[in-house]
C-alpha cells in the first residue's frame, strides 16, 4: 500500500479500519528512509526501534522530531558538535503527550545548529537538501522537519519556530507548517535560543493533521512557567466548512514592497483572489511597525542566545577540547572556539555585547519596547479583520551556499515571519501554488501562504486555513519528483 504521500488522518482511518497494520506503517516509513534519506539528508538518527504499539490516538504512525527536542536515551545534538554525544536522561513534555497519544517516534531531524539560521546550512553534520530542486535549500531552522516531509519520508514532524523556522521551510517545501501562540505548546525539554520566542509547532501534509497534533500537544505544563492555564480544543465543526464568507481578511501592504521576488508576488496575489471568491471581504491595512521588526528582533534573539548557551562550557555538559589549556577563561575558549559554530558565535557576541553595561538601555530596552509596539500593531489591525494573509518567505528556495557568505541576505528570508514571532501570534503556512526561481535555474518551487490570527484564535485560524485548502488544488500538487515509492 503507498502511503508516502497520505495525510495522518488518512494513515490513521486506514489503521482504525484493519486494511494495514501500525507496525506495517513504522516498517514501511522506515523503508523510505532508508531508501530516500541519502538523497535529502534530513535524517541525523534514525529510531528503528521506536514503534509504539499503543492501539488508539496516533495508532503508532511514525512522527520525525527536530534535533532539538530531549528524548530520552536518544541521541539529541541541536545539530552542533558541542553535543555531539549527548544523550538526554529524560523527554520533552511535548513529546511525552505524543507518545502517550500512540505516537511512534522514528528519528531525529537535522536542523541549523541550535535553531540558528534559514536554510539548515549551520548544521555541524550535513546540508540538508530540499526535495524540490537540485541543490536548493530547504530552509530553516527546521530543514529537516520540512523536507523528510514534503519527500514523503515520513507524515508529520516536529519543529521550533522562534522566528520563523516552521513556517518558512514549509512554504520552501510546500507543505503546512503551523505554530501556535506563544505559550500554548510547552518548552520543557526544548534546547533553548530565545526564550520569550520558542514555540514548538508542526510540519504536516495537511492543516487538519496540524490541528490533530495541537489538540495533543497544547496545555498547561508544571515544569514549564510560560504555559498557559488549561486545555485548547478545536470545534470539529470547523473542519465542515466550505466557504469564507462574513471573514474580514487583511492585507498589510507593507509585506508586498521592495524584497519580495516578483513571481512569488504573482502567485500571493492570487490566492488573495481566490479567498476573495470563497466569499472573504478583502481590506488594505497597514503594520507600519514592521519595518523595526528585523532590527528589534537581532538584538532581543542574539541577548537571550548568550544567556541560554553560557552553559555550554564543556564541564558540566557539551564538547571539551584536548587541547593543552593554562587556565579556566583558556580552557572555555577552547570548549567553544571548537564546539561552536560561526553563527552560533556570531550571536552570542553580540548578545554579550548589547546586555553589557552601558549598552543595555541603549540596544536590548529599546527593542524590547519596539516589540510593544509591534504588539499594538496587530492588535489595532484586529480590531478591523479578522485574519491576515500575507507572504512566508520573499522567495522560493534559493541555492545552497548563495547566502551563507552573506549573513544580513539570510536573515531577511524571514522579514515576514518575525513580525507575528514578536507579537506571540499564532500563524500557519499552506501551500499555494509554485513560482520560477529567479535566479536563471527557472524550476517551478513552491510558494506558501501566511495566515495570522490574534493570540489564542486558533480555531479561526484552522478554519480560514482550511477553508482555502480545501478550495484549492496545491495540497495534492505538492508531490515533488522522484519520490514515488
Amino acid at each position: 500500500m503507498k502511503l508516502a504521500f497520505k495525510s495522518l488522518e488518512e494513515i490513521i482511518n486506514l489503521i482504525k479500519k484493519g486494511d494495514i497494520s501500525s507496525k506495517a506503517v513504522f516498517d514501511y516509513f522506515l523503508g523510505r528512509i532508508e531508501k530516500f534519506d541519502q538523497k535529502i539528508q534530513a535524517f541525523n538518527y534514525i529510531n528503528k526501534n521506536g514503534f509504539n504499539e499503543k492501539n488508539e490516538g496516533l495508532y503508532g504512525v511514525p512522527i520525525g522530531i527536530k534535533d532539538i527536542f530531549c528524548e530520552k536515551g536518544i541521541p539529541t545534538t541541536g545539530a552542533s558538535k558541542m553535543l555531539e554525544n549527548f544523550v538526554p536522561p529524560y523527554d520533552a513534555s511535548v513529546i511525552i503527550k505524543l507518545k502517550n497519544a500512540g505516537m511512534s517516534s522514528i528519528g531525529k531531524l537535522n536542523m541549523d545548529e541550535f535553531a540558528m539560521g534559514s536554510s539548515t546550512e549551520t548544521s555541524a553534520f550535513k546540508k540538508t537538501i530540499n526535495p524540490w530542486g537540485k541543490n536548493r535549500i530547504p530552509g530553516g531552522s527546521s530543514g529537516g522537519s520540512a523536507a523528510s516531509v514534503a519527500a514523503g519520508l515520513i507524515p508529520a514532524s516536529l519543529g521550533t519556530d522562534t522566528g520563523g523556522s516552521i513556517r518558512q521551510p514549509a512554504s520552501l517545501c510546500g507543505i503546512v507548517g503551523f505554530k501556535p501562540s506563544y505559550g500554548r505548546n510547552s518548552r520543557f525539554g526544548v534546547m533553548p535560543m530565545a526564550s520569550s520566542l520558542d514555540c514548538p509547532g508542526t510540519l504536516t501534509k495537511t492543516v487538519k493533521d496540524a490541528g490533530l497534533l495541537y489538540e495533543i500537544m497544547n496545555g498547561e505544563d508544571k515544569n514549564e512557567n510560560t504555559t498557559l492555564p488549561g486545555k485548547d480544543t478545536i470545534n470539529p465543526h470547523i473542519w465542515e466548512k466550505s466557504d469564507l464568507q462574513g471573514k474580514k481578511i487583511g492585507i498589510p501592504k507593507e509585506y508586498f514592497e521592495e524584497g519580495l521576488d516578483k513571481n512569488v508576488r504573482t502567485v500571493i496575489e492570487k490566492a488573495i483572489e481566490d479567498i476573495k471568491n470563497m466569499g472573504a471581504e478583502i481590506i488594505e491595512i497597514s503594520l507600519p511597525m514592521t519595518k523595526y521588526a528585523m532590527a528589534a528582533y537581532y538584538i532581543i534573539v542574539p541577548a537571550e542566545v548568550s544567556t541560554n548557551l553560557a552553559r555550554l562550557d564543556g564541564i558540566r555538559y557539551g564538547h571539551s577540547s584536548d587541547k593543552a589549556h593554562e587556565n579556566l577563561e583558556e580552557f572555555y575558549i577552547n570548549n567553544r572556539g571548537e564546539g561552536l559554530g560561526a553563527e552560533v558565535k556570531r550571536r552570542t557576541i553580540l548578545g554579550s555585547y548589547v546586555l553589557s553595561a552601558g549598552f543595555y538601555d541603549a540596544y536590548f530596552k529599546k527593542a524590547s519596547q519596539v516589540r510593544t509596539l509591534i504588539i499594538q500593531d496587530f492588535e489595532q489591525a484586529f480590531d478591523k479583520v479578522d485574519a491576515i494573509v500575507c507572504p512566508a518567505s520573499p522567495s522560493v528556495a534559493w541555492k545552497i551556499g548563495e547566502k551563507s557568505e552573506d549573513p544580513i541576505k539570510m536573515y531577511l528570508s524571514d522579514a515576514y515571519t518575525i513580525p507575528a514571532s514578536m507579537a506571540g501570534l499564532p500563524g500557519i503556512c499552506i501551500p499555494c501554488g509554485f513560482a520560477e526561481s529567479e535566479d536563471g535555474e527557472k524550476e517551478n518551487l513552491p510558494v506558501g501562504l501566511q495566515i495570522l490570527t490574534p493570540r489564542l484564535t486558533e480555531e479561526r485560524l484552522f478554519e480560514i486555513a482550511s477553508v482555502y485548502e480545501k478550495n484549492t488544488p496545491w495540497k495534492d500538487m505538492m508531490i515533488p519528483p522522484n519520490f514515488e515509492d
